[in-house]
């Protein structure tokens, strides 16, 4: 799909929902990502959740300059409050969360319509692959490249495969039907897991689409929300504990597949916190004694932390962590090379990632089943939006 360069009523409006708490390094570099996107029908609605910094005067500013972006405040209620205003407000029927610090490629938004609309109306979701940014916006090397999908259910129990908010295109209709984003896990002093509590309630009434492409990058933050193992831990927990309400005949053990401790074991390693990663390493055998064991990936994280411990002055850095640069000042050209040059190094990991994947997918959809869900049991949510005037999109 090829779009005009001009806005046209013929391409579906896509409503971009951009939360954002003091986002003054990066919002700027976000939002024009947005805005350079291929795709045509677009408007941007950027929700300040409270900030004490210049976040909503960057957004103002270029929403003078720029019609498309809109800017929404409130007080501090949280990521997912901040989604929910934006949806709320939105017009468009696909509905397009980024977080304030990550940015798209110019090509995500119109690969995710197209995906979506080749997929047809049972398709609720279309995902692109994620390569990790650090704080200057250069590569690290780390990438997420699943290429799972139809009816994804019993494998989003136990594997967040999309990986990130920013990463999908969700059709709004669905959302009419599940419900938003939930709130109350803020209240719960358990936010972080609010995109995959979103994700699995879509999954089972509507089947997922992969754009495989590197179309967006996810920024790793130091010292966030996301640092927060304990409120990330108790999150997850929470998801899971509603997924199981409403499918009982989903056996437990899939529910202890999750690999959700191990990221957190892996991600403190990685903040070098040493002995929070020994806690949580040994809260993933508390957890599940068995499977754990046959994943490289507890070794990895199990030794390296052993030889942090052991030699404190001795800085081990793996392959995948060593940032892909070719200028040290970033720009979008530079961007692009990178992204061929992680691609091209990092091949065969990538395609083995899919590879797994699918067999993880199959393997797991032919062993458990779950009951069909009833969509005409499920209360409709009021979030219809009023459709555009083709004056506002030409």
């Amino acid at each position: 799909m090829q779009p005009d360069s001009q806005k046209s009523p013929n391409f579906p409006l896509v409503s971009v929902i951009i939360p954002a708490y003091n986002a003054e390094p990066f919002i700027e570099e976000t939002v024009k990502s947005v805005l350079a996107q291929t795709y045509p029908a677009i408007e941007v609605l950027v929700v300040d959740d409270g900030s004490q910094d210049r976040t909503p005067e960057i957004v103002e500013k270029i929403g003078k300059k720029d019609s498309r972006v809109q800017l929404m405040k409130q007080p501090n209620s949280g990521v997912a409050a901040a989604r929910n205003l934006g949806i709320e407000k939105s017009r468009g029927e696909y509905i397009a969360p980024i977080d304030a610090d990550d940015i798209w490629y110019p090509e995500n938004i119109e690969k995710q319509v197209q995906c979506m609309l080749e997929g047809g109306a049972e398709v609720g979701v279309v995902y692109s692959w994620t390569v990790d940014l650090d704080e200057k916006g250069l590569l690290t090397g780390g990438f997420r490249s699943f290429k799972i999908e139809g009816d994804v259910y019993v494998t989003l129990i136990c594997h967040n495969f999309i990986g990130n908010a920013s990463a999908s295109l969700i059709r709004r209709s669905c959302l009419e039907k599940v419900g938003v984003y939930d709130k109350t896990l803020r209240e719960r002093n358990a936010q972080c897991c609010e995109d995959w509590d979103l994700y699995l309630r879509i999954a089972e009434l509507y089947q997922f689409r992969a754009v495989p492409e590197f179309l967006i990058g996810y920024r790793r933050m130091y010292n966030t929300m996301s640092t927060n193992y304990t409120t990330m831990a108790k999150s997850h927990s929470l998801m899971l504990q509603a997924a199981k309400q409403r499918h009982p005949e989903i056996p437990d053990f899939l529910h202890r597949l999750s690999n959700f401790l191990l990221y957190l074991a892996n991600k403190s390693s990685r903040n070098g916190r040493d002995r929070t990663t020994l806690f949580w390493l040994f809260q993933v055998l508390k957890t599940d004694c068995i499977s754990p064991l046959s994943r490289s990936g507890f070794y990895r994280v199990l030794g390296k932390n052993f030889l942090n411990l052991l030699s404190p002055y001795w800085k081990h850095q793996e392959a995948l962590d060593a940032p892909v640069r070719v200028e040290d000042t970033p720009s979008s050209e530079n961007q692009l090379i990178d992204r061929e040059v992680l691609v091209e190094s990092r091949r065969q990991n990538i395609e083995l990632m899919v590879t797994i994947g699918n067999i993880f997918h199959r393997s797991i959809s032919l062993i458990v089943k779950r009951k069909p869900t009833n969509i005409d049991t499920i209360p409709q949510v009021n979030i219809s939006a009023t459709p555009p005037t083709k004056a506002e999109l030409s």
